[in-house]
């Protein structure tokens, strides 16, 4: 569950670089004699800097890092500003959810400072921040990105010999056809609702619910996503809750051992998001009780409280996605597949061309996009191959359409390493077995730009290049020909999903 996704160990090591940096951060400022509140203030913006800032290139993520302050200090001093006017801090907070997730439609960098500009606004109810209280936070912030960056830059730069895939560009539109507008739309009525209904339940602790409904919107496209993100937070806060009973109670706020399990749960946030939000949601609500602790206000109620908050969070997440400007999954999960399918499309071109003698042919960057578009195309089938999905029929098409696109993937790895190889020569059943190919492609989604090579009129040469390309595009063939059932489905029902 956790080996198999990490080829070349690179969670592990991100992971372990994440407590280093923070541990660092979290030093720095208590060595610069701030107060206990800003020094998690501090933590917790390293914490973000690390885990939210992917652009593809150091020089990115660098940049992208520098501007963090900008959008973090502005959010810090309005939320400190306006904390004894509720009605007008309310309102901004809810500016800054639009703003946050809007942002998402400028890539990677738009996303990483949306996230940033909440949390800064989080993190000041999470402390109830005053104004007084604004220049330590100040000096928590600058001081934590400086050596958390020095971390990730200077010391550990891992990217540097292990480069983030790029991600696959947003979903296009325009307008409200936009998923980030309309997800801008359903995230601050989710909020709204969270704000609302959580000070009905505590006017300390309401902040709680807010914060679940903002990050069950984080990296979610349509409404069959947000609601299995949704139900796996609850899920991941009850079992964290548990945890925290049987762990951060018991120590009271002890220093050195909460240090220790703050570490350790550093380490399972960043090791675990990516093959499950569960677990990442238990490592975060344990971090949540020890910093409580820290605090001197954690007990037993305080925890049900916040599996309360959780749950009101996800109610507004889940009627905000059904009422307000809803993006059926089904919409989404069939433009990812196309793009998918163009990619594949596209990396069986290059790697013809490639072995048919184009040396500007290289199929190995359509290679890496695809890898990134199936990443895409498995979140957005997660609602459907969901073990509590009812609709076993659209399950197995989407589990059918999931195993046949691996099968195209690993096709076209294979073409693509071979195309590679210098000594790779063409041979005339290249043309023939590319022109069945793109056959079998136009069939799934029309005509698709950039057809299959020429035919070489010259005598074949016969290569052992040859056939493993030959084999590739003969398992590449029958992988877009099986997966015309599918995909199609039955007459009566075209859609792949109805979510």
């Amino acid at each position: 569950m956790f080996m198999a996704p990490d080829p070349g160990l690179f969670r592990l090591r991100v992971s372990l670089r994440a407590v280093v940096g923070i541990g660092l951060a979290v030093t720095v400022c208590r060595l610069a004699g701030l107060s206990l509140p800003a020094s998690i203030a501090g933590g917790l913006a390293a914490l973000l800097a690390l885990f939210t800032v992917g652009d593809p290139t150091v020089r990115g993520q660098a940049g992208t890092t520098a501007l963090l302050p900008v959008v973090g200090f502005p959010v810090l001093a309005a939320a400190t500003t306006l904390h004894g006017a509720p009605l007008l801090r309310d309102a901004t907070w809810l500016a800054v959810v639009f703003a946050g997730v809007y942002a998402r439609r400028f890539g990677p960098r738009g996303h990483a400072l949306g996230i940033f500009a909440f949390m800064m606004f989080f993190t000041t109810q999470f402390l109830h921040a005053v104004p007084a209280q604004l220049p330590q936070l100040y000096t928590a912030v600058a001081l934590s990105l400086a050596a958390s960056s020095a971390v990730r830059f200077g010391a550990w730069c891992i990217e540097r010999r292990s480069p983030l895939p790029a991600a696959p560009l947003p979903l296009e539109g325009r307008g409200l056809a936009r998923p980030a507008t309309r997800q801008a739309f359903q995230a601050a009525a989710a909020c709204g609702f969270a704000l609302a209904a959580g000070q009905l339940i505590s006017h300390d602790r309401w902040y709680w619910a807010v914060g679940t409904a903002w990050w069950i919107f984080v990296n979610t496209a349509s409404r069959g996503e947000t609601l299995v993100r949704g139900f796996r937070r609850v899920v991941g806060t009850l079992v964290g809750i548990m945890a925290g009973l049987l762990v951060a109670v018991p120590l009271h706020g002890a220093p050195a051992p909460t240090a220790v399990l703050v570490a350790v749960s550093v380490f399972g946030i960043f090791y675990t998001a990516a093959p499950s939000y569960s677990w990442m949601m238990f490592f975060v609500t344990v971090m949540a009780g020890l910093l409580y602790g820290l605090l001197g206000v954690l007990h037993p109620g305080l925890l049900v409280l916040r599996l309360a908050e959780t749950g009101v969070g996800a109610l507004g997440a889940a009627l905000a996605v059904a009422l307000v400007l809803p993006i059926t999954t089904h919409t989404v999960t069939d433009r990812w597949i196309e793009r998918a399918l163009h990619a594949v499309h596209g990396c069986t071109s290059a790697a013809a061309r490639r072995l048919a003698g184009d040396a500007q042919a290289d199929p190995a960057p359509l290679a890496a996009e695809l890898e990134g578009l199936l990443g895409r195309v498995r979140m957005a089938l997660a609602p459907l191959v969901h073990p509590l999905n009812p609709m076993r029929q659209r399950k197995e098409r989407a589990r059918a359409i999931l195993a046949l696109l691996d099968d195209c993937a690993r096709e076209v790895r294979g073409l693509a390493a071979v195309a590679a190889d210098p000594d790779a020569s063409h041979d005339v059943r290249l043309a023939a077995a590319c022109r069945r190919v793109e056959s079998a492609m136009e069939s799934l989604v029309g005509a698709v730009p950039g057809g299959a090579p020429a035919a070489h009129q010259g005598v074949p040469r016969h290569h052992p290049g040859a056939e493993q390309a030959l084999a590739h595009l003969h398992g590449l063939e029958r992988a877009l020909v099986d997966m015309a059932t599918p995909l199609r489905g039955p007459v009566r029902d075209s859609r792949l999903v109805g979510v």
